[in-house]
């Protein structure tokens, strides 16, 4: 049986091959991505994953099922006490400072990604925000996979490759998906278009934020 988080990921498998080709995914794995440029990838990446860990607790606030919201509580916890522990671990091997941090502005994608988020929520409610939320998780399950297969020569890329492509990783991915598969099984037609509408939208900006990452993306 076809599941309609299969139909999402058709939606976008066009922007999800183009991820998976980028020049920066594609050399994170050769060990050939300058430093600098994975640098600028996690300083954009700690102000999403914030945002986004955030955006969990907004959507588990507007929602009536209990179970709904113990979940996303429950993912947005464990964002912070995993993949963000990670990050952090990142920060310290790097010697990225606070300095840095404060002084580091938010790029236009990643700025535009998070309003993306927001807005869904807002405009649409929260079926398709839960969309939204869906290509962060299986997209950079999707990549974590393939790259595990060769593997990269940097320790950095390699750390990162291997959060993805792990067992806690995947059990959150799998749990993402059912949930969206419940609220589009319960949803109208008209909630399921606007859940596909945010997934893809929500897979675009994945793609920007490669690029963003890779050109050092900024206002001016």
């Amino acid at each position: 049986m076809t599941e309609f988080t299969d139909q999402l990921h058709q939606a976008a498998s066009s922007l999800w091959q183009k991820s998976m080709k980028h020049p920066f995914v594609q050399e994170l794995q050769s060990g050939e991505l300058p430093l600098a440029k994975f640098r600028f990838y996690l300083l954009q990446d700690r102000y999403y994953l914030n945002q986004f860990s955030e955006f969990h607790r907004a959507i588990a606030a507007k929602t009536d099922g209990q179970q709904t919201e113990q979940f996303l509580l429950e993912m947005a916890q464990d964002l912070k006490d995993s993949e963000m522990a990670v990050r952090e671990n990142f920060f310290k091997q790097l010697q990225i400072m606070p300095a840095e941090i404060a002084q580091t502005p938010v790029a236009p994608t990643a700025y535009a990604y998070v309003n993306h988020l927001q807005m869904t929520l807002a405009r649409d409610g929260i079926a398709p925000a839960v969309a939204a939320l869906v290509p962060c998780y299986w997209l950079y399950q999707e990549i974590g996979q393939k790259l595990a297969t060769g593997g990269s020569p940097v320790s950095y890329y390699q750390e990162w490759i291997d959060t993805y492509d792990g067992e806690w990783y995947a059990a959150n991915v799998q749990r993402i998906l059912q949930l969206t598969n419940t609220l589009a099984d319960s949803g109208s037609a008209d909630e399921r278009e606007k859940m596909q509408q945010a997934f893809v939208r929500s897979s675009y900006y994945e793609l920007q934020f490669w690029q963003m990452a890779y050109e050092q993306q900024e206002w001016a």
